[in-house]
């Protein structure tokens, strides 16, 4: 038999429903029921959360968890369990791996794993192309069915038009996302950071905003021709913004979605060579920051992400140009996002709810990201209010590869439930 449990005293979130109140929230047999009844339960447990927020876990649409293959940097195993301390109950997962997931032996195995060690619902994404070589499409109808949510070359960005309008015609024809890393490589060769000022001043290679732009733009068209719903990955610039929301305004089927470093941090600082400010795309300036801060509060960008790369210490240990892109965010999203959007006053916090459950879900099909009675019990007691500083050897994820250590932020996620089993609490830590 089953444990139950009851939420007592929380602020329910579920923007699934337009609900934003006091009340308390019920779990019995791993769903979310609309009435309490605890007969027949082995347990029942009483769970305060006065003073607390209780929201639908959380989502993350944009994640590297590097298995298989990658192993040094990031596991399955490892790169839930960093999920379940932020607060998500659902990663999606990207396919740059080793191989890379275009075959459907790959999202056999990957899901295979996911039940074995995965604490969190682990959803992976396929491949565009054959190898993520960017030359042959990737068997799309035979990944949608073998249980991909999208199809993505991230890490790599589909440099032929003609090979990405056939992929959203297929992807079209199955009903698939195209999610696509937005990088024009002719314009960022041997790139290092933003193309400004300070990279002029740190003798850096420069990388324009362009380069993104002109990818964001092609999707944009590509997407109006085909009906296909195309999502750009991690948008940077006040160009990309602005070339996002003329194109939703014509009705195009076309979003973005946005990364806290992106919104917390500009190209400066690089100033210190810090391999860990070092991500792709590139930190930009205060003036796009701003236009991606406007994008989000009036609902141009609606998506918000990790972009979660995890790199292994001695591969960042190295000379500036030499080191990988990327940086952990599972453990500190909704802290950053919570600081610099809700606490800034850019959107308030069942809108930001919003954009980390019940918007992803839609986007990419997935059933998830509600309260509602029926729903599988995947729940976040969050404590918007909480202060605290980023202590990057307290991570998870294997890999410590961020700018924040050392950060003080405002809110953090108190308990994570998966299907009805609480996985993680900051109290205790993992509970499985």
């Amino acid at each position: 038999m089953s444990k139950a449990y009851l939420f007592k005293g929380g602020r329910v979130i579920n923007p699934a429903d337009g609900e934003d109140a006091e009340r308390d929230l019920f779990v019995e047999n791993g769903k979310i029921v609309a009435k309490f009844s605890p007969q027949g339960a082995a347990e029942h447990q009483v769970m305060n959360v006065s003073g607390k927020v209780v929201a639908p876990g959380l989502i993350d649409i944009h994640v590297h968890l590097r298995e298989p293959g990658q192993t040094a940097k990031e596991t399955i195993a490892s790169g839930t369990r960093a999920a379940a301390a932020g607060g998500f109950t659902s990663v999606v997962a990207m396919p740059n791996t080793t191989p890379p997931v275009d075959s459907t032996a790959t999202v056999s195995w990957i899901l295979q794993r996911a039940r074995e060690t995965a604490v969190v619902n682990v959803f992976p994404t396929g491949c565009i192309s054959q190898g993520m070589a960017g030359e042959l499409l990737a068997p799309i109808g035979s990944l949608k069915k073998a249980g991909v949510v999208a199809i993505t070359d991230d890490g790599k960005c589909i440099q032929n038009n003609e090979l990405m309008r056939r992929a959203l015609e297929y992807a079209k024809m199955f009903d698939l996302v195209v999610m696509d890393h937005c990088q024009d490589y002719a314009l960022t060769v041997s790139s290092v950071m933003n193309e400004g000022y300070w990279s002029t001043l740190l003798g850096l290679k420069g990388w324009p905003a362009i380069a993104e732009e002109i990818i964001i733009s092609r999707n944009a068209m590509l997407a109006e021709l085909t009906g296909c719903r195309v999502h750009c990955q991690h948008v940077t610039t006040a160009g990309g913004a602005r070339i996002l929301r003329e194109a939703k305004a014509r009705g195009v089927s076309i979003s973005g979605e946005v990364c806290p470093h992106h919104l917390a941090l500009t190209d400066e600082s690089l100033q210190g060579y810090d391999s860990n400010f070092k991500m792709n795309p590139p930190l930009r300036t205060r003036r796009d920051i701003d236009a991606l801060l406007a994008a989000v509060a009036d609902g141009t960008i609606e998506y918000l992400a990790s972009d979660h790369a995890p790199h292994a210490n001695y591969e960042k240990e190295v000379e500036l140009a030499d080191a990988p892109f990327g940086v952990v965010g599972l453990e500190t999203e909704f802290a950053l996002f919570n600081t610099l959007l809700v606490r800034a006053g850019v959107r308030a916090l069942p809108q930001i709810i919003e954009s980390l459950t019940v918007k992803p879900a839609k986007l990419l099909g997935l059933n998830k990201g509600s309260l509602s009675a029926g729903a599988d019990a995947d729940v976040v007691v969050l404590d918007p209010d909480a202060q605290w500083t980023v202590d990057k050897e307290k991570f998870l994820s294997k890999s410590k590869n961020t700018p924040f250590h050392g950060t003080e932020l405002t809110g953090r996620a108190m308990l994570t439930m998966v299907g009805g089993r609480p996985v993680w609490s900051l109290e205790q830590g993992m509970l499985i």
